[in-house]
């Protein structure tokens, strides 16, 4: 499909508690390596911080990043920094907290609910900021989150974050969390042929007006990495819209409700607008109904 001048407004808007986003957003897990959390190949420089600022002059405003998206030299929060501030008015970064990795880039686990101001603070740092305007407590192996979720809304009380959300959450931990403070999205791995349980939850925070932001939504692997081996259902809608397959793929994400954020990361310039694009795909029922069948 074309891409010439289509930008991120393509795909409409959506609002993350009082901040107005375009649904297609920038992911910035790739900009590091060319895989995600690979300490070995770092990503050329000038390149990532290219594709950053092409990223805002297609009109992207909602990039999602952590501290811990690093390689071997290369930091994520440290190129969006470098590339975008002064941030542009309007402009709203993401970030997870929860999880770390030590310099060999091993993870460590979750965080003790005591320890996530620390994390807060290290990615206020990395990017030069002096609040964050969404913080997604990141979930791995808890069936209670009030500690930690407590913790944030402390923060955001003292201004340090302005909004809340949840990543990788069942939707139990979604109740949790609204006991506690207003949660504004929720981050779970969603695609076509990925994460499906999740179909009912997306649906219900459509219904409570939640931002359901799926990441791995290139890909069926569970990494956004590529080499993805594609459906015949993909691949014959992709050559009747003269689209690509990740392209058929982010735009059968967004058909999923108005409520649903793409956050398509990648290191490549091309790649940027091909994603950016996809915002204007329409899928018609039918085809719809051909990619989400099991």
């Amino acid at each position: 499909m074309p891409t010439d001048e289509i930008t991120a407004g393509s795909a409409g808007t959506w609002t993350l508690g009082d901040l107005t986003v375009n649904r297609i957003g920038f992911g910035s897990m790739r900009l590091t390596g060319s895989a995600a959390f690979d300490l070995g190949v770092p990503s050329n420089r000038d390149r990532s911080i290219a594709v950053l600022r092409r990223a805002i002059e297609l009109g992207v405003d909602h990039i999602d990043t952590a501290a811990f998206y690093f390689s071997r030299l290369r930091s994520a929060n440290e190129l969006i920094n470098t590339a975008l501030a002064p941030y542009r008015e309007g402009l709203v970064i993401t970030t997870k907290v929860g999880p770390s990795r030590d310099a060999s880039g091993a993870w460590v686990g979750l965080a003790r609910p005591d320890q996530l101001r620390g994390q807060v603070e290290e990615n206020l740092r990395q990017l030069g900021r002096d609040h964050m305007d969404v913080v997604n407590l990141r979930l791995h192996g808890v069936d209670s989150i009030a500690e930690h979720f407590g913790a944030l809304a402390e923060l955001r009380d003292a201004g340090m974050i302005r909004h809340l959300g949840i990543s990788n959450a069942r939707p139990e931990h979604l109740e949790q969390a609204l006991a506690i403070a207003p949660v504004v999205c929720v981050q779970n791995a969603y695609g076509i042929d990925l994460g499906r349980h999740n179909d009912e939850f997306v649906r219900d925070l459509g219904v409570r007006g939640i931002a359901f932001v799926p990441f791995f939504a290139v890909t069926s692997t569970g990494r956004e990495t590529g080499g993805v081996a594609e459906t015949a259902a993909v691949l014959a809608v992709a050559r009747a819209h003269g689209a690509t397959p990740a392209q058929v793929r982010l735009a059968w994400t967004l058909h999923q409700g108005p409520h649903v954020l793409a956050i398509p990361g990648t290191g490549n310039p091309d790649h940027l607008t091909e994603n950016v694009a996809a915002g204007a795909l329409r899928l018609t029922a039918e085809e719809l109904a051909r990619l989400s069948a099991p």
